[in-house]
């Protein structure tokens, strides 16, 4: 698979495997099932409650540790410094694991003014060896912004809602100049009465580039430099996720998919500006 390498030279796959709600030994067996099929970025969080079976599943698997890249976050109640750094290590205690290849602060509840320290937290546990880079999720530019005036260190990655619904230009461009890689939760937007994988406009291109609603989604993630992180429990539809590297959708077409996106995109109205999550 094609990669994307972050600021620090970490190298991460243009797709990854998100695992919100794949818990127990069905999580389990979705997650061996994407790694199988070639997926090798697994993103989960303390606040998915499935560490540990993210690490079952990597066991399970049979795949070299290294050749796996995991993702966790850390959640809005343990964000003073010491807490942090507790949680980091009972994170990888539950999920089997010497280390994360990436961490990152899930939301910068504002209201508590605690990210810069939840930040200055991950700089030491990279420093300690307990995560190989660092970034933050949900974060606007007002608070990266921050973290670069405080603590002169930039995130290498910024996870945020990202869909043709809320195609999120312009914290893209910001992510872009600051060296910073934008990776999408909710790829494919949620089925809602709004399913975007429905959209009349979207399923005209699959039909013209012979792809799947989903494929013709992730290609436009792709060629717009952001890393998306498909979730399936079906093993057909993991495999039809990853296949997107062999086509290329035009500039004409990829306007009429950025001409989706609207003001009130986000599917939950989880405005980073004033949305907390502990």
């Amino acid at each position: 698979m094609d990669t994307y390498t972050l600021a620090d030279g970490l190298q991460l796959p243009k797709i990854g495997f998100g695992t919100y709600k794949l818990n127990g030994a069905g999580g389990v067996n979705a997650m061996v099932s994407a790694l199988n099929v070639g997926y090798r970025l697994l993103d989960t969080a303390y606040n998915y409650e499935n560490e540990g079976a993210v690490g079952a599943a990597i066991q399970r698997s049979g795949i070299a540790r290294q050749d796996i890249l995991v993702s966790s976050k850390l959640p809005g109640r343990y964000q003073h410094r010491q807490d942090a750094i507790n949680t980091i290590q009972e994170s990888l205690y539950r999920a089997g694991l010497d280390y994360f290849d990436l961490y990152l602060i899930h939301w910068p509840n504002p209201k508590q003014g605690l990210y810069v320290e939840a930040w200055q937290a991950l700089i030491d546990a990279q420093r300690f060896g307990l995560v190989r880079s660092i970034g933050v999720s949900n974060f606007l530019p007002e608070h990266l912004d921050k973290l670069q005036k405080e603590t002169g260190v930039m995130p290498a990655i910024n996870q945020v809602e990202l869909h043709p619904y809320f195609n999120q230009q312009a914290q893209i461009d910001y992510d872009h100049a600051h060296h910073i890689l934008t990776e999408a939760w909710s790829p494919l937007g949620r089925a809602s009465a709004n399913n975007v994988l429905k959209n009349p406009v979207i399923n005209e291109l699959a039909d013209k580039y012979h792809k799947s609603a989903g494929q013709i989604i992730l290609r436009w993630h792709i060629q717009r430099g952001v890393l998306p992180i498909p979730k399936s429990t079906h093993t057909s539809r993991q495999e039809e996720n990853k296949d997107v590297f062999d086509f290329e959708i035009s500039a004409d077409d990829m306007a009429k998919i950025n001409g989706l996106t609207r003001p009130d995109g986000r599917y939950s109205n989880q405005d980073p500006a004033v949305y907390e999550e502990f």
